[in-house]
């Protein structure tokens, strides 16, 4: 039986650097998502605008994960996180333009528009690479025993940054207005980059001569295919999530249906990670120890019909619950899952394999958020999460009847 310990976990220096490091990187990311879903919709009004913001960072980001996984595999870890740290720096600073000069400069809704779409489609190259190097250095930093909790921590520390982050956009948005808090978005990126130069280099057990990077990139794709459990797992977040993106329509909900302004779209925003954070500190003290498979697939499930409830709700604190159970479930799922993929890997394909799962979590959650402004373009705003909702449903049943490994997975 796996032992948590999460004390003695967190005794380990270079562990707590890595995910004070991602803690403020990703508290910068949320509230850049909450930003740009509220800028973007108050340019256009329009619902399918806000989906297009998932499809200019997705395409790219996909288009590079397994070379990425490659890169990171072949390469010195730190270096390369180091180096997409302030790459984001620079492209979220192209931002200050629009944002300081508008009146200046006299652009137009669409014109910043457009330009938000360019610079996000550079920063989802940038994604590729920093996605999968944080988990592929945790197993050099912590003793294989500890590897589950230093997972669930991982997550932890992932939850309370995007729940931080979606209230505090929200937020400051409302009380200080874009600009200032963009501001506040890079000085968030350039702390963490502080903590991420505190870190040991993690060298690459290959001589990159001796590797073919076609060959390397098709090893993390068979071994994941080869893998049931993994393929069962990572299939199942990236279709259930893609039709149950309701997050992206927040901003929409917020405005037109709930009626509930900037600093009640933040609190709206981060309710699903608030639902995560709770159920990830209880897992982290009372783990799962058998059966993850079939509460897998049970809790994604329940996530569907949590969506389905968002979606038909028109009073703010009902919707509110429903997205906070529905982070709960999806809380359960991200740690099942993760926990599947770092003990089924071994390390010198990890940031290949993480690469490929980082395509299954992009094409998710970036996918989803197209797909929400398209649907929400076709059939309504309520029907299309509705119908999002039932899809996920259905998806988790179709992969729970056919994946029996994944149903009788246990760790």
């Amino acid at each position: 039986m796996i032992s948590f310990t999460p004390l003695k976990t967190l005794q380990n220096v270079e562990f707590r650097n890595l995910l004070t490091g991602r803690f403020f990187i990703v508290l910068a990311f949320r509230m850049l998502a909450t930003l740009l879903g509220w800028w973007v919709y108050q340019l256009t009004k329009d619902p399918f605008s806000i989906g297009l913001i998932g499809l200019s960072e997705v395409i790219p980001a996909v288009s590079c994960a397994l070379y990425a996984g490659h890169v990171i595999d072949m390469n010195e870890k730190k270096r390369l996180l180091l180096i997409c740290n302030y790459a984001y720096i620079f492209l979220i600073g192209l931002l200050l333009i629009p944002a300081f000069l508008n009146v200046e400069m006299h652009f137009t809704g669409h014109q910043i528009t457009y330009f938000i779409y360019g610079v996000i489609f550079f920063t989802g190259i940038a994604r590729a690479f920093i996605g999968p190097i944080v988990p592929s250095m945790i197993p050099r930093i912590v003793k294989k025993e500890n590897l589950p909790n230093a997972v669930t921590l991982n997550q932890a520390t992932f939850l309370i940054s995007s729940v931080c982050g979606h209230a505090a956009g929200g937020l400051l948005i409302g009380y200080f207005g874009v600009k200032w808090t963009l501001i506040v978005i890079l000085s968030l990126i350039f702390v963490a980059s502080l903590f991420f130069w505190q870190l040991n280099k993690q060298y690459s057990e290959y001589k990159k001569e001796t590797v073919n990077v076609v060959e390397s990139m098709r090893e993390g794709i068979s071994y994941i295919f080869r893998t049931k459990e993994i393929l069962g797992a990572l299939c199942l977040d990236m279709f259930a999530v893609l039709f149950g993106g309701a997050v992206a329509l927040i901003p929409v909900f917020a405005t037109d249906i709930l009626n509930s302004g900037a600093e009640g779209f933040g609190l709206l925003n981060a309710a699903s990670d608030i639902g995560s954070m709770c159920i990830i500190t209880i897992l982290s003290i009372v783990p799962l120890r058998k059966n993850q498979g079939k509460i897998l697939l049970a809790v994604v499930t329940g996530f569907g019909l949590c969506i389905i409830g968002f979606g038909l709700s028109k009073l703010y604190w009902l919707s509110f619950m429903f997205l906070v159970m529905s982070g709960m479930l999806d809380g359960i799922s991200v740690v099942i899952r993760g926990t599947i993929v770092q003990l089924k890997t071994p390390d010198h394909i990890r940031g290949r394999v993480l690469s490929v799962n980082s395509i299954f979590i992009m094409s998710s959650n970036e996918m989803g958020q197209f797909e929400s402004g398209l649907m929400a373009k076709l059939l309504g705003v309520v029907r299309s999460v509705v119908f999002g909702g039932t899809m996920t449903v259905l998806i988790a049943l179709l992969v729970g009847s056919t994946n029996p490994k994944l149903r009788k997975m246990q760790y």
